[in-house]
Order: C-alpha cells, then sequence, then structure tokens
C-alpha cells in the first residue's frame, strides 16, 4: 500500500527555520519523484519544489528560492525540505505528493500526503 506520511511542522517566529520530512512507503524513490506544494489559509494549493531522479534535477518557487533547500535519503525512503529564513506567508499546510516525473501541475501526482501544519507567527 502506498503512503506518503509528512512530519515537521510546527509553530515557529518570523526568520526561524523548520525541517519537514516524508516519509515514502509501499514505492522506492526510483519509482516516483516527490513534490512539496503548500495550501494557505484562503489560497489554492501551490507547488514549492521537486526533486527529480537525477542530480540537478531540482525544482523550487520563486517565493521560496535560497530559503528552502530539497534533499532525500534513498536508504530511508525518505524527502525533506528544510525551511530557513521563514517568513509569515509562509504559513500553509504542507503536502508531499508522489509523481512519475516533477511537475507543477497537481493534477499529475499519483499519491498524497495528509499534510503538515507550519505556522510562521511572533
Amino acid at each position: 500500500q502506498v503512503q506518503l506520511v509528512e512530519s515537521g511542522g510546527g509553530l515557529v517566529q518570523p526568520g526561524g527555520s523548520l525541517r519537514l520530512s516524508c516519509a515514502a512507503s509501499g514505492f522506492t524513490l526510483d519509482d516516483y519523484v516527490i513534490g512539496w506544494f503548500r495550501q494557505a489559509p484562503g489560497k489554492e494549493r501551490e507547488g514549492v519544489s521537486c526533486m527529480g531522479r537525477s542530480l540537478g534535477m531540482i525544482y523550487y518557487a520563486d517565493s521560496v528560492k535560497g530559503r528552502f533547500t530539497i534533499s532525500r535519503d534513498n536508504a530511508k525512503n525518505t524527502l525533506y525540505l528544510q525551511m530557513n529564513s521563514l517568513k509569515p506567508e509562509d504559513t500553509a499546510v504542507y503536502y508531499c505528493a508522489a509523481v512519475f516525473r516533477c511537475s507543477w501541475y497537481q493534477t499529475r501526482y499519483d499519491y498524497w500526503g495528509q499534510g503538515t501544519q507550519v505556522t510562521v507567527s511572533s
């Protein structure tokens, strides 16, 4: 059974950091790639980052470039999103999702996690 489980969300002050994890089961990171999305209150869900199978195939939304870093541990079948210099506008529910090839089109993603809340506030 395919499953994605996010963790690592929480409350952090502006300028702070969090690391989100996405643990995959039922498939390996060779079968699918993982993208991160987020949905802020009252807004549509948007793409944040995606890591392809090959080195260098890493994508970030303009709003997070230079602050967020995506990485993976194939041995643990887990993907990470290191979020630094967090801003109040980063407040959202963050989701990881599995797709054959990185895309910003959410309909192409086959599996989704349940989401983890990130709140950036003083």
